[in-house]
């Protein structure tokens, strides 16, 4: 029998491992304004707060890229966060870039977590059988709600090839109406939640093809959805990014069924307390790294972010760092979502690993005007697609050294008007030298003669640092939408 009851859940998506209050982007009319937000003390003072406010009736979601993201956590492998988040006490989570320490490490993460990773569309290759579990049931306000996970599907089509090794993905679009049917016929469910890392645009087209869902949590696209939405009767959130928010929604539920709710975007600011445990635990395991991360290294005249989709001042740092070291004529990134700001200042060691926690090493290969374009409209296409679930990027791949005017309303392949390399428009026929750090930043079907140079990408970032007194890679218009 269908039951009533209140029922508050609590959003934490891509927080990147951003373990401590850091700058965060805030736009105010025409301009972007900087504050500090987030850390995961303060996160954990919200968390106790709502659920003093609403004992026993509160559940709390992790939405993944948790684990990786900044330079403790991918130093530790993922570790150093573990007890941080078991005493935040999440009820689920699932997963994206946790799969950058390869999937047998994350299982070794998730044997050491208090609650579950859930993943309807993770299979084992030499089994078929999925790698995590597909539902939780989590009992809580009188209760019965089913949670669905669905991990990011492009970790084994656009990610390095060990992130996925020994797995594959689905969209999970085919598998999730069997979850849902099996939650409510035969575990007896009152709210089915579906907690998935595939993107904003994704999961709504996701909400509106797949009926039974009562609320879906959004990750992945590092939306800042000030009011939540309701397609398909699927009431849809997601809460920006670098655990800088969370997302609060409120249920009155009546019969098995959500009468009315309350969304609240929370911003995690300096109005809230650090909780003393967990900032005890951060500082902690900081210790030891502290005086290196603290390190200047630097100066910019210009705030870096990563918030903007064609084109980032903290991305044309790189680009121009990597191009000092190699000498190539273009340089080209992945269009990596995280990474917290720098305001104009000093520039740390922390903020380096900030803007690449992966640290790869330079790469550099020849590449030809025709390949040039083909992975630029393939690069497009994934940003821009008509079509949601065949977008499969972050934002478009960064550039130093061409210019491109494209379309965007036009479709596959037939994007670009112009495209120039220098004051010159590309040849087709010529080869050209381009750095990049990652297989996504030039994948490997494109160029060759690829190498990789005996310097990383925060030893390049340090060059050319140490070279200026004062940077300020300023937005260039390399990719333009006319």
């Amino acid at each position: 029998m269908a039951k009533s009851g209140h029922l508050t859940i609590l959003q934490l998506n891509d927080s990147h491992g951003y373990f401590e209050f850091h700058p965060e982007l805030y736009w105010v009319g025409e301009k972007a304004v900087y504050r500090k937000a987030g850390g995961y003390a303060r996160v954990a003072t919200v968390f106790k707060q709502v659920r003093e406010e609403n004992p026993n009736s509160v559940i709390v979601l992790d939405n993944g890229d948790t684990i990786h993201g900044t330079f403790l956590a991918v130093k530790s492998r993922g570790e150093a966060l573990v007890p941080i988040l078991n005493s935040l006490a999440f009820d689920c989570m699932t997963a994206h870039w946790e799969f950058a320490y390869g999937p047998d490490h994350l299982r070794r993460i998730v044997d050491k977590l208090e609650y579950p990773l859930l993943a309807i569309n993770c299979y084992e290759e030499s089994t078929g059988k999925l790698v995590f579990p597909p539902f939780r049931i989590v009992e809580r306000g009188g209760l019965r709600v089913g949670v669905i996970g669905i991990a990011c599907n492009i970790v084994d089509k656009t990610m390095p090839k060990h992130f996925s090794e020994g797995v594959y993905f689905t969209l999970g679009n085919e598998e999730l109406p069997h979850y849902i049917q099996h939650l409510r016929e035969e575990e007896d469910v009152d709210l089915v939640v579906v907690l998935s890392h595939l993107g904003y645009p994704q999961e709504l087209k996701l909400a509106a093809e797949v009926d039974g869902i009562d609320v879906l949590l959004s990750g992945h696209t590092h939306n800042r959805i000030y009011e939540a939405v309701v397609v398909n009767g699927a009431i849809v959130m997601q809460s920006g990014c670098h655990g800088s928010f969370v997302g609060r929604l409120d249920l009155r539920v009546e019969d098995g069924r959500v009468q009315d709710f309350v969304h609240r975007l929370i911003d995690v600011d300096g109005s809230f307390e650090p909780d003393p445990e967990i900032a005890a635990m951060i500082e902690d395991a900081f210790a030891p790294h502290r005086d290196y991360l603290d390190t200047v290294v630097g100066e910019t005249g210009t705030a870096l972010n990563r918030n903007m989709v064609m084109e980032a001042t903290m991305d044309n740092l790189l680009l121009k760092a990597l191009m000092g070291v190699s000498k190539a004529e273009l340089a080209f990134s992945n269009g990596w979502r995280y990474g917290a700001p720098v305001v104009p200042g000093p520039v740390t060691v922390n903020d380096l690993w900030n803007i690449i926690p992966t640290n790869p090493p330079v790469s550099v290969c020849e590449i030809s005007g025709a390949e040039l374009w083909e992975m630029m409209e393939e690069n497009l296409e994934r940003t821009f697609s008509h079509d949601p679930y065949r977008q499969m990027g972050g934002y478009v791949k960064r550039c130093l050294g061409l210019n491109i005017y494209f379309k965007v309303e036009n479709p596959e392949g037939k994007r670009i008007q112009e495209f120039f390399v220098g004051d010159k428009g590309l040849d087709p026929s010529k080869t050209y030298s381009a750095c990049f750090v990652t297989s996504q930043g030039v994948p490997e079907r494109f160029g060759e003669n690829r190498q990789d140079l005996d310097v990383d990408a925060i030893e390049a970032l340090m060059q050319y640092l140490g070279k200026h007194d004062r940077v300020s890679p300023e937005l260039r218009g390399s990719i333009v939408p006319i």
